[in-house]
Order: structure tokens, then sequence, then C-alpha cells
């Protein structure tokens, strides 16, 4: 889900509000609780990873492994589940892991080559709508050899795949608890991951509890997590100074992390960790919809948003604008929105909007989700709103949905208009362009632009050196400036409060922004 390769390093710095004067352990000790609540707004969708491209991933990389993965302090995929994985050839389209010796699922189940080979070919065989199959498209077929040999062969070469396998999406499950042909809806876990999930109440809790048949690289430093789902942030940051959770990990506002980070709240000790994100907000602008499907109505839309204001008014420095898909950090990012459309200007979208004959005000309804990217989400479509309607060229309707029903809506083509956020899969622009291009679109509707899917990718992927492939993107990003089928708005940065006895939070978020609990832990002395 980021541009990993400086998180951990950013991560490492974060101490720029850890308290001073506090004498730390590098764990807890004996007489110490080792039992964790955290909290977040970003509730699972599905527990099923065959369904899951969102923020499901925050609990599956608790409770789930895959073959390859991302360990604190790596930006790139290392062997988890597996022993060692390797390309067998120079053109990047033979992949092999042979996996560790003695792995069972939590039912008992051996994992073996098999057990992998079923995980990976029920995702195509379910093809989830907006869900994780559309990162399969370079997978021709896995075979197996033996009960400790998986091997993928590709149709054509990709040297992300290795990024692909290292995702909460291509998590191992045990084929006798999961069907083949549907998901998984019973509210339960059967897998081989750092924790169990004891239980799971929808919309309130998880409790996760140390597996004590693991193998892998999690080096677990507390025994057991409850993670809480929290609505609204508000509530969340209200649940942490009252001591009722010990650390949140996603949907802090603005507003609490500058409260936090200014110690505002002298009856409390509290810490941030800052994380530099590649987490990205944008539009999505439905082409079947009477308004949205008009290039010049998109055209005026991103010539009059002013992201500047939207992040100082919305976001107070803890997000910067955006001008591309492809976020500060990554290779191949560029400022293009701002190169074609300059600085937000009424009388341009006059013009591109008279252009096209159109002469009255533009009804249009803006859509977004309330419950999945932070209590912030409503101001800044409030935000977006005023700026369009400010020019008298636009008359906006705001609607929005909990991100199940939300996520449905979308994937049905329902909305006109609407907000997603992005967290990357693994960090690479790879990563920032094809899931939103290609029949399977992440966004729930075809974007078919042929010069990408066929031949910017295709060529991108051949280059096992990822910081060379600048040039494919930028025309890549062209292309999307040109159709304005999706419009960037900021890119993020990630927070972790906690509980000043609370340490491991600079080193929690992996390379995709995804908690890894095992490193939170209670200082026994602070």
């Amino acid at each position: 889900m980021f541009y990993r390769a400086s998180l951990q390093a950013a991560a490492a710095l974060a101490s720029l509000s850890l308290l001073a004067g506090c004498g730390l352990l590098p764990g807890g000790g004996s007489d110490v609780d080792q039992k964790l609540a955290v909290g977040t707004t970003s509730e699972p969708s599905t527990l099923d990873p065959a369904a899951a491209w969102d923020g499901s991933w925050e609990l599956m990389r608790n409770v789930f492994q895959t073959l390859v993965s991302f360990p604190t302090g790596s930006t790139k995929p290392e062997p988890d589940a597996a022993q060692e994985c390797r390309f067998t050839d120079r053109t990047s389209t033979a992949y092999r892991c042979k996996l560790r010796a003695g792995l069972k699922f939590s039912n008992g189940d051996k994992l073996d080559a098999e057990a992998v080979k079923y995980s990976i070919d029920r995702i195509s065989e379910i093809a989830v709508k907006g869900g994780p199959v559309g990162m399969l498209g370079s997978l021709d077929r896995v075979e197996t050899k033996g009960d400790d040999v998986v091997i993928f062969n590709l149709k054509k070469p990709d040297a992300t795949f290795p990024f692909v396998l290292a995702t909460p999406a291509m998590s191992l499950v045990a084929p006798s608890a999961y069907s083949k042909h549907k998901i998984r809806t019973d509210g339960k876990v059967t897998g081989s991951g750092p924790y169990l999930l004891d239980s799971y109440k929808q919309g309130e809790r998880s409790e996760l509890v140390k597996n004590p048949h693991y193998k892998g690289f999690a080096d677990r430093k507390n025994d057991a997590v409850t993670i809480r789902y929290f609505k609204e942030s508000g509530a969340m940051v209200a649940a942490l100074k009252k001591n009722e959770i010990d650390a949140t990990y996603r949907g802090l506002s603005a507003e609490d992390v500058v409260s936090i980070e200014d110690d505002k709240d002298k009856d409390t000790d509290l810490q941030i960790v800052e994380s530099v994100g590649a987490d990205i907000r944008f539009l999505v602008f439905n082409p079947k919809d009477k308004a949205a499907g008009n290039p010049a109505v998109r055209r005026a839309i991103a010539q009059l948003v002013d992201r500047d204001a939207l992040v100082a008014k919305v976001y107070r420095g803890t997000a910067e604008p955006l001008y591309s898909m492809v976020p500060k950090g990554i290779a191949g990012h560029t400022t293009s929105f701002f190169d074609t459309f300059g600085n937000p200007s009424k009388d341009k979208a006059r013009q591109i909007l008279a252009d096209a004959h159109i002469t009255a005000p533009v009804a249009m309804t803006f859509w977004y989700t309330t419950d999945r990217y932070g209590s912030s989400t409503a101001p800044e479509f409030d935000e977006l709103k005023r700026q369009l309607e400010a020019s008298g060229l636009f008359r906006v309707t705001l609607k929005s949905r909990p991100w199940k029903t939300f996520q449905e809506g979308f994937t049905k083509g329902e909305y006109p208009v609407f907000g997603r956020g992005w967290f990357p899969d693994f960090p690479d622009p790879d990563n920032f362009i094809a899931p939103f291009v290609g029949k399977d679109s992440v966004t729930g509707m075809p974007y078919v632009k042929d010069e990408i899917t066929k031949q910017l990718l295709p060529q991108s992927r051949k280059e096992s050196d990822r910081g060379a492939v600048g040039r494919e993107f930028e025309r890549a990003q062209k292309i999307l400036v040109d159709d304005v089928r999706l419009l960037p708005l900021w890119q993020g940065k990630l927070y972790v409060a906690a509980g000043e006895d609370i340490g491991g939070g600079e080193r929690a978020l992996d390379p995709q922004t995804v908690m890894q609990m095992w490193e939170l832990y209670r200082k026994a002395s602070w």
C-alpha cells in the first residue's frame, strides 16, 4: 500500500514527539502486562483475503501469513511462510518459493505447497469485483513440486510480482475452511499468522491472542491485542486519554494530531510517532454519468480545486497537496496536474465550460464514506463543495455512506463523483497506476487505456531496478491528466498516538502502512 523505501527511516526519526526523560527498556519484563488495546477507525470490510483490497489488510497482516512479507526495516519482500523465494530466470517470469518446514494452520491442517496454490487460485476463481484479483493480472498458473515448493509462472515479465505476494490479499488460508467458489462470511479466520483471531464482533472489536504454533519472522513483544473499531477519531482519542486503549493506528484527525503534538492536555501523557506517508486521496468521475462523463466538466473541476486551501483548512499540516497519482518519494512522481492547470482559476474554468457550450451551473452529487478515512473526510468534502460553488459554475450536493455500503455502491457504478483513498499495496509507482486502469479497476469502473496497460506497464515491469522506471510512469500520468477520470487531491502523513508507557510505535508500520501489532509493548520502566 506505500513508497516504503523511506518509511522505516522516517519512522525512526519519529522521536520528534516522544517525550523526553523516559527510561526506555527494549521490551516488557515478565511482571508487565503485555495485553494491549489499540484503536482504529478502519474496520475490516471482510475477513476473507480473497475479497480484500482495502483497510481489511490491517487485521489480516496479523492473523495470516504470506509467502514473503516486510519485516521491520525491510524495503523489499523477505521470506515469511517461505524459507526462500527467487526468480529462476532472467526474464522475471518464473518465481519459485520453498516453504518453511512444519507450518500448520490454526485448525491443525498442514500448510503445504498445495495449500499455497489453493489460496492463490481461489482469488482468481472467486474474482470479487473490486477485490484483489486485479493484482494477479500477470499470473498464468501456479504449480507445486512436492510438499514444499511452489512455482508461479507468469504470462509476461513482472519484476513487481514478489511485492504482490507480500500483500495481505495473498494471505494463505486452510483449504478445508475456505470454499474455492465463495467468500467466507462466518466471522472467523483460519490462518497461520503471529496471532489467532480469538473473537470478532463486527463494528466493535477483534480479540487477538498469540499463536503458539506460529513459524515466521515476527518477534512478538506482546501476548494479546484487542483492536477496537471507532466511527470517529474524537471518540478514539477520548478513549486513549482515558486509558481505555493504549494506542491508535488509523484515522486520527488533523485536530487530534495537532492537539497531541502541542501537548495541550496537560492531564494526559501521550506521544505521537510520525511516519512519511504515501496514502493518497482523490476524486473518481463516473464516465457513464451525464455530467461527470463530460471531459469539459471534469477539466473545469480540476481547474477550480484549490489543494493548498483544502490542506490548510482541513488537514492543518498533516497532509500536503498532490498533483499526480504517484506521490512524492516514489520514482516517476510528477506535478502533472499543476503543470497542466496551474493555479486555481474561475475564469479558466468558465472558459473550459463555455467552449463545451455549457453556460448554466452544473449540478452534481459528490459521495464520500463516513467511516474509512477518518472524521476529516466530511469537512474535506464541505470545502470542495464550497470551492466549486464559490465559482458560480457548480451546484454540489453531498451524500455519504458507511464504508461497506459505500463500497457496494461504487462497485456498482452508482455514484457520479466519489472520494477514494489509496493505501499502497507496495512501494512502487506501478501500484499507483495499475490498480486504477483496465477492466478490473479498483474504482469499480473499467478504465481502458491501452497505451498504459499494453505498453507502459509491461515495459516498466521488465526492469528489475525499480528506480529506473520513471519515464514510463511520467507518460502514464500525462494520460491520466488528459482524461481527468481521476483527480488527485493530497497525500498524507501517518501517525501513531500512544500512551507514554507504550513502546514500538516507531517500528510498527510496515512498508504497506499496515500495523504489525507484534512490535508494540508496554515498557517495563519509563
